[in-house]
């Protein structure tokens, strides 16, 4: 079933979209099916549960780090994490940055912008993201690949699209300046509408294992 889910996904995505699969609370069966299926990209947002993963299963699954990121976690995952999605203050930037460093490597990182209209979401608005982008800060240790966003949860496709749209504009603006190759936006509910957008990456769960357990 989980082959089959993502072959029907893939089938459906542009081949230049990366689909990382939502393994979070899954077990290490369910992503071994998926990985048997040809899938590498799996995120996870719990540093506890993505190191205990990452241990006992194949070492060249590229794990994302798709949740909010404590700056006294980042230490357990610098060592091997292939993409940090939600990087949500300069704060967690210089720690990634600090961690990379002590562990001899580049850490690539997605600056995360708040583009949902509940306050519960993390990320920088467009203006403190632009304030962060022009200080050129150089980092030995952390590469900014792109940008990351969630979109408001509502039944409402012209807004949802509205927000993509939105977010889709500022990577334009910042991809030519900075080399951006990654925006990473949609999710199981909503990823043909981030597609549309011009999203080069969806982060999709439920649609490749079933309903969260």
């Amino acid at each position: 079933m989980i082959a089959d889910n993502i072959q029907k996904i893939k089938k459906n995505l542009p081949k230049e979209v990366t689909l990382v699969a939502v393994s979070k609370t899954k077990s290490v069966n369910a992503i071994l099916e998926a990985y048997d299926a040809g899938q590498l990209d799996f995120g996870e947002n719990k540093v506890q549960e993505l190191s205990q993963k990452a241990l006992e299963l194949p070492k060249n699954i590229r794990w994302h780090m798709i949740g909010h990121l404590q700056r006294n976690k980042v230490k357990y995952i610098a060592p091997f994490v292939h993409l940090i999605h939600g990087v949500d203050s300069a704060r967690l930037l210089n720690e990634i940055n600090k961690q990379a460093v002590r562990n001899n490597r580049i850490i690539d990182v997605l600056i995360q912008i708040h583009i949902a209209e509940e306050s519960s979401k993390f990320g920088f608005s467009f203006q403190e993201a632009e304030t962060l982008l022009t200080q050129n800060e150089s980092y030995q240790g952390v590469r900014i690949a792109g940008l990351m966003g969630m979109a408001t949860f509502t039944n409402d496709e012209n807004q949802i699209q509205k927000e993509f749209n939105a977010l889709a504009d500022f990577y334009a603006t910042w991809k030519v300046k900075q080399s951006f190759s990654v925006l990473s936006m949609g999710m199981s509910n909503d990823f043909a509408l981030a597609v549309n957008a011009g999203s080069t990456m969806v982060r999709i769960g439920s649609l490749i294992f079933g309903s969260r357990n």
